[in-house]
């Protein structure tokens, strides 16, 4: 194979990486951080950031939060802990383990789907859980948008 040939097939590979990370990053969703409608809800990112990693479990309006996650395979989870706090689910897993070995607090409870995660933060008062934007409806509060 000649030296040209072979810099046209390395370009034509460096330019279908290019458009397939041009793709997943428009492929990215729109996330809804979630809570009961009878929570006063208004969260910011540094508050859903301390909850979902063990730092703080306060709510508005006194409340314990009951932190919920979606599977590890979830593209929304990594995009939800990337944006939220800065750290990939590798990261906040291993933070997790060190709160849990040490006593210190509990993991947010793994659901299978993002119906599940609906459906428990709608018939729990102090649930928080995150889902895409687009499954929101009425039986649930959206608290703070990830965009």
């Amino acid at each position: 194979m000649t030296h040209n040939k072979m810099m046209m097939k390395h370009k034509a590979r460096l330019a279908v990486a290019a458009l397939g990370l041009t793709l997943a990053g428009l492929a990215q969703a729109q996330i809804a951080v979630i809570v009961n409608p009878k929570n006063p809800g208004g969260l910011t990112a540094a508050q859903v950031a301390d909850i979902f990693l063990g730092k703080s479990n306060a709510l508005p309006g006194g409340g314990t939060a009951a932190p919920t996650d979606l599977p590890d395979s979830s593209a929304v989870r990594e995009q939800f802990y990337t944006k939220v706090t800065g750290k990939n689910a590798a990261q906040v897993k291993a933070g997790w383990s060190r709160l849990v070995f040490s006593g210190k607090a509990t993991p947010p409870k793994e659901l299978a789907s993002a119906a599940d995660v609906k459906k428990f933060v709608a018939s729990n008062p102090d649930a928080i859980g995150y889902i895409e934007r687009s499954a929101v409806d009425g039986t649930v509060k959206v608290a703070l948008s990830v965009d």
